[in-house]
């Protein structure tokens, strides 16, 4: 049976929220969708976050990741000077990297507190286009778990977390239910507002606002151009440039240049509702809002119930912003370290 859709500002469990994490109640003016999710990566609030992860960044270290079939991705990884409470991997959204506010934001949060923190950028995002000559596409699961395996496997530490935001919690959600089977041992996995299925978003994305819309197909225009002039014998993407709407753009993309048979395929394929979380052993916390402008909130109780999965939505809160406070600080980048703090 799928989880019952939960009320805004409830949680799916019978426990409350972890102590560390008091209830998300940001002021007047910023309680709107829009307001939370724009002001979520305005540069000033990049300057201000990056000052506050200083620790997390003057360790940071530049590593190349063997995944496996020949696949290498790049990451920073910030150790501890003494033995860390853990490993946190981060995984960042679509057209994000590892240096996205809220990865560093929520790095920071957990190297102050004394994890090692592994920050990995999915192939072609965070300026990595020559390091692989095929494209990247959400469906390359199988390199993102040889990449946890293999960054786990290096930097080992008694408990190993993964955290992921936007498409990056879809990819942390889908690598946990794959673990047990693959011998990675993962104490625990958190998504804040994952795509759950990507068909929905798609229709969220072209329908509602148009700045994310705009946002995206300018992102990943630019990603595009940047792949095709490192391999102009293998690419060239200026057939993209007619199609002014994402989902034609998507949809071309994914017959053309990724070998699926059609769009339906292509977004199934990465979709986490339905079945594809039954065997999720890893205990997994997904964090949501039920006024995310990208992901519809209904699309959770399409989630297959698992004893291993929690789920809090909270009334608002934007697509991964949370902002709590006239400083954009981020109540849920405090709701993850107590999470992960709660299972060492």
């Amino acid at each position: 049976m799928p989880n019952a859709l939960i009320s805004p500002g409830q949680s799916s469990t019978r426990t409350c929220l972890p102590h560390a994490a008091r209830a998300f109640d940001p002021p007047a003016g910023l309680r709107h969708k829009h307001v939370q999710s724009l002001l979520a990566g305005w540069p000033w609030r990049q300057r201000w976050l990056r000052r506050r992860s200083a620790g997390l960044l003057a360790a940071s270290r530049d590593e190349i990741v063997d995944c496996g079939a020949g696949v290498r991705l790049l990451g920073h990884f910030s150790a501890q000077p003494a033995e860390p409470k853990g490993l946190a991997i981060l995984l960042h959204g679509w057209e994000g990297s590892a240096e996205a506010n809220y990865v560093v934001s929520v790095g920071g949060l957990l190297y102050d507190a004394g994890f090692a923190v592994f920050r990995l950028n999915f192939r072609d995002h965070g300026d990595t286009f020559a390091l692989n000559h095929e494209l990247f596409h959400s469906c390359r699961i199988d390199e993102v778990v040889g990449a946890v395996a293999a960054i786990a496997t290096r930097h080992r530490a008694k408990r190993t977390f993964v955290v992921g935001h936007s498409l990056g919690g879809n990819f942390a959600l889908r690598a946990a239910a794959r673990a047990p089977a693959l011998g990675i041992d993962l104490t625990k996995v958190v998504a804040v507002c994952p795509v759950l299925r990507p068909s929905s978003t798609t229709r969220a994305l072209e329908d509602g606002l148009w700045v994310y819309r705009w946002y995206f197909l300018r992102r990943w225009r630019r990603s595009l151009a940047a792949k095709a002039a490192c391999f102009p014998e293998l690419y060239d993407f200026g057939d993209l440039r007619r199609f002014r709407t994402l989902t034609a753009t998507t949809e071309f993309f994914a017959t053309r240049y990724a070998s699926f048979p059609d769009l339906g395929a292509y977004l199934n394929g990465y979709a986490i509702t339905g079945d594809a979380l039954a065997r999720l052993a890893v205990p997994a916390k997904i964090f949501a809002a039920a006024d995310d402008p990208v992901i519809p909130v209904a699309d959770l109780a399409d989630l297959a119930a698992s004893p291993a999965l929690s789920i809090d939505v909270l009334a608002r809160g934007g697509h991964c912003a949370f902002l709590e406070d006239y400083r954009l600080q981020s109540w849920v980048d405090r709701a993850v370290l107590a999470e992960i703090e709660a299972a060492c």
